[in-house]
């Protein structure tokens, strides 16, 4: 499993298509994976993408409408046939955990799996849903229809090395670990502090945002990041059926994706009315400088490799 890199499994809205399954996305971060929304048949698209349920360790539902829900239980059982281990955390909307519970057990079979609930209680503004020393996982509320919640994926901040500084210093190898762990190090009766010879460097960052009109816990939750997903189910010819519905048009996502100054905008969730999706990639680009359109199965990588420079 690649570290750093979006899967999308799925990429229709309401119905699936020849070519476009029901929602479903998968993050490879440092070695953990988070499974957003989980459509019909998402079980499958791992399959096809080489992805096993071994690498799922979250699974963060936006919202309970079927085309982001339905394949949930086979996805989960399957998870207790194989038994990973590790336990899955499953985060959603807390006013729809009725509908995780019955999906859960939507049939007979043997749970083996450790399964966690993490209902997420609505709020005004993001709230840190889990952390680890690989990712912190930050919700906020969408303006959906039904109670609906994006998601941000972002990595601790870290530091990286003035090579040059080390080295003036006789600071290498293992002492280079030392000084990382322990702020300070005494070499050749010289004392060197980790603020003397490093500098903070931000983690790399994702947005997760599904079914939403516009809004401001979608700007909150795109502030700075890499790679922002963003439902884009109308081009601007039904913006009106956007509003209605509770969408986003392609150009609406461009625009959050701006105002949130997101490097790179990734759109799906796309209306079986479309043949294609040049519009919404027209549309959008017209807005921000760098879009892509997914198919299934795309895969995007998050950010660009930051390395020490010891």
């Amino acid at each position: 499993m690649s570290n750093f890199e979006f899967t999308a499994l799925g990429t229709s809205s309401f119905l699936p298509t020849k070519t476009r399954n029901h929602n479903g996305y998968h993050l490879a971060w440092q070695g953990k994976g988070i499974l957003f929304d989980c459509g019909e048949g998402t079980q499958r698209q791992l399959t096809f993408a080489g992805l096993g349920v071994h690498s799922v360790h979250v699974i963060a539902l936006t919202h309970l409408h079927g085309d982001h829900c339905l394949g949930l239980p086979g996805v989960l059982q399957r998870i207790s046939l194989e038994q990973p281990p590790h336990p899955v955390v499953v985060t959603f909307p807390a006013e729809s955990q009725e509908y995780v519970e019955r999906l859960h057990h939507a049939s007979i079979y043997y749970d083996q799996a450790e399964v966690i609930y993490r209902p997420i209680e609505p709020s005004e503004e993001p709230q840190v849903i889990l952390s680890t020393p690989q990712f912190v996982l930050s919700a906020a509320p969408l303006n959906h229809r039904v109670p609906a919640v994006g998601y941000r994926v972002e990595e601790p901040p870290g530091i990286s090395f003035d090579g040059h500084a080390l080295a003036e210093r006789g600071i290498r190898g293992p002492l280079v670990g030392q000084l990382k762990r322990d702020g300070r190090i005494e070499v050749d009766g010289r004392i060197t502090t980790l603020e003397e010879v490093s500098r903070p460097r931000k983690g790399r960052s994702m947005a997760f945002i599904m079914d939403t009109r516009p809004c401001r816990g979608a700007e909150l939750l795109a502030r700075d990041v890499d790679l922002m997903v963003m439902e884009a189910t109308y081009a601007n010819d039904c913006a009106a059926l956007a509003e209605e519905y509770g969408h986003s048009t392609a150009e609406q996502a461009a625009r959050v994706a701006v105002a949130a100054k997101a490097k790179t905008l990734a759109l799906t969730h796309f209306s079986t009315r479309y043949p294609n999706t040049d519009a919404h990639l027209a549309q959008a680009c017209a807005i921000h400088p760098n879009v892509v359109a997914l198919s299934d199965l795309d895969r995007v990588p998050v950010g660009l490799p930051q390395r020490d420079s010891a």
